[in-house]
């Protein structure tokens, strides 16, 4: 997302081999469910995942291409789509990016933590509350998912009292 402040932030990408590791989980996890790992599903996820923080979609779309070709749009959405209803990724509605989900998987309330200076967004546990939840049967809903979105400043931001 490229930073607003003038001070040094540490890298949050994965390295080569944990990107690997978790591209090859992923591809598992949907082999098991019956689904398939495309190509472009998967190098829209190691962009993800080597990047380590947000990503705009045409950030996406322009460094799609091994060879500095960018993709043609819809195939990063469709891939971006996929990513988000495998749980694979997460969509932070409020900058308009995608994150690689930190915490596997596994279905759970995404809450994100975003720094307003440097645009680092960190993902949290946020377990959904049992209030909402009966909250929205009362109402007759059923949730499929939750995303909390938290603006404030990162450690390496925020500003000494």
């Amino acid at each position: 997302m490229g930073a607003s402040c003038d001070h040094d932030h540490a890298a949050s990408g994965l390295n080569e081999a944990d990107t690997l590791q978790a591209l090859d989980a992923a591809e598992t996890a949907c082999a098991a469910d019956g689904e398939r790992m495309t190509a472009p599903r998967r190098r829209v996820l190691d962009l993800l995942l080597r990047a380590g923080e947000p990503m705009k979609a045409y950030d996406l779309i322009a460094q799609f291409g091994q060879d500095g070709q960018a993709a043609k749009p819809p195939t990063v959405y469709r891939a971006l789509e996929f990513l988000e209803r495998r749980g694979l990724a997460h969509r932070i509605a409020s900058i308009s990016a995608y994150v690689a989900c930190s915490h596997g998987a596994d279905d759970h309330a995404a809450a994100f933590l975003i720094c307003d200076c440097c645009g680092a967004a960190q993902e949290i546990a946020a377990p959904l509350s049992d209030g909402l939840r009966h909250a929205a049967e009362g109402a007759g809903y059923v949730i499929d998912r939750t995303t909390i979105e938290a603006h404030g400043r990162c450690p390496d931001c925020r500003v000494p009292a």
